[in-house]
């Protein structure tokens, strides 16, 4: 009940426009655990996404995107408050969010301005008790995988995937036409099946609609899969979750074949469902006024540097595709790669600076409409980011910094704290540590100071791990909480 009460109080100063005046619908696309260069139109020699290359031949495509944290719950926080998780977790339960930055997602905020709001398929924000996902929006269903096949009313199976796009399709074919709406198609694909190891399946049960896709196709081994390249990480990282679920499906050249394929035919499976969502929207008569967004939610090593999943601080874990398709751009500007830093963080700005709502002075990315448009261009763009993963301790939790040119991470559980420094002018694929070599001194303490400032200016450093809350913490004091309470 506080956090309606919270809503209504902040609702009632947001400013609404007596009429919609053409305001854009928005469709925002939301691939889990896909990495940036897995899309034909990014290069891929294997992956075909035929619909998401429209989407970039006739929009932008931003080539260096990435995530803040690279984690799929706290990379949708970071894109539902538009904070880093340094700034939107709570200290003591992380990376659960505080009461105070749900009052101003941009799903409230844009439903509060008049847009009919929806979200189908992933949630996985970690919110305080007592909170509601599916009272901020006016429709929402959550739909998980564990597993990816669900059990339909007459008997048969369908996938997670279509099953999304199922229910994007009748908000669509409900959708009034006096208003505009904001819809969240968050998909689980192609985050592994977690649950189910068995040899010979492989861990991404595909949709029936890709059936064979890539059967024909040899799978080249990982490109950074040479095993010195593993040999030569700290201890810790070897012994982290980045090795353990290595050896779930990529330790015998079968096994990664076998998960490579069925990896390729999840994108591929939705970018098949998507191409049914934009038909149900041009039949509609709302395709010329819906801007769509496509992007994941963090990378994937996929078998690079001896490691599967994402969490450390290598580009393949931070690096995330991301496009955008304006109907109602100009020929000239349509079809544009952009190599500006851009991030996760900046999407909730972007879709209120589209919906002509303020900006909250809590959010801190930028709206990515003045590069869209080819706009702005007196104010210079961001040229570094800050990045962190807080959770995991104490082999994966890190901050960091990335520039231009340099990469720093330093990962402060350890004892000492371990530090990287990577030259991408030298060594684009960070594989050598320059952070011990005095000739990268001056570099160094550089990316180190501009890595504190960035830290403090979200609240400073955390707490030594024995003295700080986990989500593995809070969830066991609740239990225990519930437990006594019944007793």
């Amino acid at each position: 009940m506080k956090f309606v009460c919270a809503l209504l109080s902040f609702c009632a100063v947001v400013s609404c426009p007596a009429a919609d005046q053409r305001r854009p619908n928005i469709l925002f696309l939301f691939a889990d655990d896909q990495r940036f260069d897995t899309q034909s139109c990014a290069g891929h020699p294997i992956v075909q996404t035929p619909t998401v290359d429209r989407l970039a031949a006739e929009g932008v495509r931003f080539s260096n995107a990435h995530v803040t944290t690279p984690v799929c719950w706290v990379s949708r926080a970071v894109v539902l408050t538009g904070q880093w998780a340094r700034s939107h977790a709570q200290r003591q339960a992380i990376p659960s969010v505080k009461p105070e930055v749900l009052t101003t997602m941009y799903p409230v905020l844009l439903r509060a301005a008049g847009y009919r709001t929806g979200h189908f398929g992933k949630w996985h924000m970690i919110a305080p008790q007592g909170f509601k996902p599916q009272e901020q929006y006016d429709e929402y269903e959550a739909i998980g995988r564990n597993p990816y096949f669900k059990t339909m009313p007459d008997g048969s199976k369908r996938h997670e995937t279509d099953i999304v796009c199922d229910k994007g399709i009748e908000f669509i074919k409900s959708q009034p036409k006096d208003k505009p709406f904001a819809l969240n198609l968050w998909f689980n694909a192609a985050h592994a099946e977690d649950s189910d190891h068995r040899p010979g399946i492989g861990l991404y049960p595909w949709p029936q609609s890709v059936d064979g896709m890539y059967e024909d196709r040899s799978i080249p081994p990982p490109r950074l899969g040479d095993p010195a390249i593993y040999e030569a990480h700290p201890q810790f990282l070897k012994d982290s979750i980045n090795r353990e679920r290595w050896f779930w499906g990529y330790d015998t050249p079968e096994k990664f074949e076998i998960n490579l394929r069925a990896y390729y035919r999840m994108i591929s499976g939705i970018d098949t469902a998507i191409a049914r969502v934009l038909a149900a929207l041009k039949e509609a008569g709302l395709a010329d006024n819906t801007i769509i967004v496509y992007s994941g939610d963090n990378g994937y090593y996929l078998g690079d540097r001896g490691f599967q999943g994402k969490w450390s601080h290598f580009e393949e874990s931070l690096r995330v595709p991301m496009i955008i398709y304006d109907p109602r751009a100009p020929k000239e500007k349509r079809g544009r790669v952009l190599d500006e830093l851009v991030l996760n963080v900046d999407l909730p700005a972007t879709f209120l600076d589209w919906a002509g709502v303020e900006r909250p002075a809590a959010y801190e990315g930028r709206s990515l409409a003045t590069l869209v448009e080819d706009k702005g261009k007196d104010k210079p763009w961001r040229t570094h980011f800050f990045c962190e993963h807080l959770d995991l301790a104490p082999t994966l939790t890190w901050e960091g910094v990335r520039d231009q040119r340099y990469v720093y991470a330093r990962y402060f559980d350890q004892t000492p704290a371990f530090e990287f420094l990577h030259d991408l002018e030298t060594d684009r694929d960070q594989l050598k540590n320059l952070a011990g070599d005095s000739a990268h001194a001056e570099a160094l303490l550089k990316m180190r100071t501009l890595c504190d400032a960035e830290m403090n200016a979200r609240g400073g450093a955390l707490l030594p791990m024995d003295q700080r809350g986990s989500r593995k913490a809070a969830k066991k004091k609740a239990a225990a909480k519930k437990a006594k309470a019944t007793q």
